[in-house]
């Protein structure tokens, strides 16, 4: 109480950091793991979802499909604009608005009475995510000094991991005992607290006070918008040779491109297309979208194997997961001593070959009867990996990132990871459907084309009355060999996804002689920072 001055100086936070930063951590992660718990806790709600009210609110498969495309349409495409607008209002006020927004969503989410509601308000729950999402990581970059950025970023790391696997535990037990609401009704109390112990201990911080980018920041919207409707569109339907699909997604890429032409013609771009130029940016923008795209392609599809194949419950699945996410959030945090210790090439190297592992295992070791110890493994190992991967290099693109720009770097980033997953899925998806497709087709002729349409109308076949009853023994069989064969080749074609993430790290990754990490306020060239 003897303390007269309410806040450092910003000297004294570049120096020191502020005096609150690890409980103000505490809050961040808190706020974090809602948001990604919220992606993942869907998942395992959609069965019970599907059922007529009052036990579900009837939703047909193409309104399940939307109330988790429509939140990923609007949370891609919004969260850099956001991480620039944060940049210039405040990032404390738009992470305490953005829990604010996802708060009501969730509360009217709980209670929808229609699948078109939910739709509606699962977009707005993407609305308020990405509103909240670059101000924690943006808020970190101001609050600590630079020597121990990079262990509070290695934390907010294992936060994503924990949150995405705790996600389907959460789901199954609130389901096995409650309606199917309170999936989305605990987020209340959580952001109720992130909000009053942000108002309490954060401070607030600005960026980059030039005139606004409004053009970049539509152009942008605009851009990832139409790209991540068009990438969701061709993981739905298995193919890209809808007009829809590329159409959208041309039109996206070519938006994407008016909007680099435009940020390299203004003084006050909202993104440095210098950037670009540092090797180490670009090449750590590179390894997010590859590994990305690679996990979330395959580890949608390991979900399906999981549950249906191997006929886990979504509890015992979420449970499944956990070790993946515990050692994120373990390892993560350790990373920043090993690439001080050995450097960031070696480090990433040795993380992706562990990435790589569990592709490979996919691919070549995992059968109809693969041990569930043999699935921990594999996750956990993963969970390793993944958590010296990722924090060396969102510290390297962080870092590039001038202070008062972090919530766009932070934008950036959490964009790339998005971009690139959904964009795992759909190109992973499409082949994964196609030698489905072709397998089951050889392995069961039988069976009818309506049956056929897709992985999850196949292995509805009984229930659904396409397959005969008695006849749905052996087919059944010959669907889970094929879909076993599909998974196999799915993984041979993320293998290769990650061997170009390997090579980017072995070329451009810094090695042990450079020095740079251990400051990296000077890991720049410094016409990279100039605003």
């Amino acid at each position: 109480m003897s303390d007269t001055r309410s806040e450092p100086t910003p000297a004294e936070v570049e120096e020191q950091g502020h005096p609150r930063r690890w409980a103000i951590l505490g809050v961040l992660v808190i706020s974090l793991i809602v948001v990604v718990l919220d992606n993942t806790v869907l998942n395992v709600a959609m069965k019970t979802l599907a059922e007529p009210a009052p036990e579900g609110v009837g939703a047909s498969q193409s309104d399940l499909a939307w109330m988790i495309n429509s939140y990923t349409l609007v949370f891609a495409g919004m969260l850099f604009a956001f991480g620039v607008i944060g940049d210039r209002i405040g990032r404390k006020k738009m992470l305490i608005g953005g829990l604010v927004v996802f708060g009501a969503a969730s509360l009217l989410s709980a209670y929808a009475e229609t699948p078109d509601q939910l739709i509606w308000y699962r977009a707005l729950m993407g609305f308020g995510a990405a509103m909240m999402m670059p101000s924690t990581l943006s808020m970190l970059r101001n609050l600590f000094p630079a020597k121990e950025f990079p262990k509070a970023l290695g934390i907010w790391t294992g936060a994503v991991g924990i949150g995405g696997a705790i996600g389907p535990i959460v789901g199954g037990a609130l389901l096995e005992r409650f309606w199917w609401g309170s999936v989305f009704l605990i987020n209340v109390p959580i952001v109720a607290f992130g909000i009053v112990a942000l108002l309490i201990m954060a401070p607030e911080s600005k960026g980059f006070q030039a005139k606004p980018d409004l053009v970049g920041m539509a152009l942008s919207v605009v851009g990832l918008v139409s790209l991540t409707y068009g990438i969701i569109e061709a993981g739905e339907r298995g193919s890209w040779a809808s007009v829809e699909v590329w159409g959208t997604f041309a039109f996206g890429v070519l938006v994407l491109i008016g909007f680099v032409l435009w940020e390299r013609s203004i003084p006050h771009a909202s993104l440095d297309m210098k950037l670009f130029k540092n090797t180490r940016f670009s090449a750590s923008s590179a390894i997010i979208v590859l590994t990305f795209f690679g996990m979330m392609g395959l580890f949608f599809f390991m979900t399906f194997y999981i549950q249906i194949v191997r006929g886990y419950s979504p509890l015992e699945t979420g449970l499944l997961f956990l070790p993946m996410g515990a050692a994120m959030l373990i390892f993560a945090p350790m990373s920043n001593a090993l690439v001080q210790r050995f450097g960031a090439k070696i480090v990433g190297s040795v993380a992706m070959l562990l990435v790589i592992s569990n592709f490979a295992i996919s691919a070549f070791v995992l059968d109809l009867n693969s041990s569930v110890w043999l699935l921990i493994t594999q996750f956990a190992i993963t969970g390793i990996g993944m958590s010296n991967l990722m924090p060396p290099a969102m510290n390297t693109l962080m870092s590039s990132v001038p202070k008062e720009k972090a919530g766009v770097g932070s934008a950036l980033a959490n964009t790339l990871r998005q971009v690139g997953g959904a964009l795992g899925v759909a190109v992973l998806g499409t082949v994964m459907a196609q030698a489905y497709r072709s397998e089951v087709g050889d392995a069961a002729p039988q069976l009818p084309d309506a049956a056929r349409e897709s992985i999850a109308t196949t292995y509805g076949a009984v229930e659904s009355g396409a397959v005969p009853a008695e006849g749905a023994g052996p087919i059944l069989d010959a669907a889970n060999a094929s879909f076993l064969d599909a998974l196999h080749i799915t993984a041979i074609s993320a293998i290769g996804v990650a061997l170009a993430g390997l090579i980017v790290i072995i070329l451009f990754f810094p090695g042990k002689q450079r020095r740079e990490t251990e400051n990296p306020e000077r890991a720049t060239e410094p016409a990279l920072v100039e605003a």
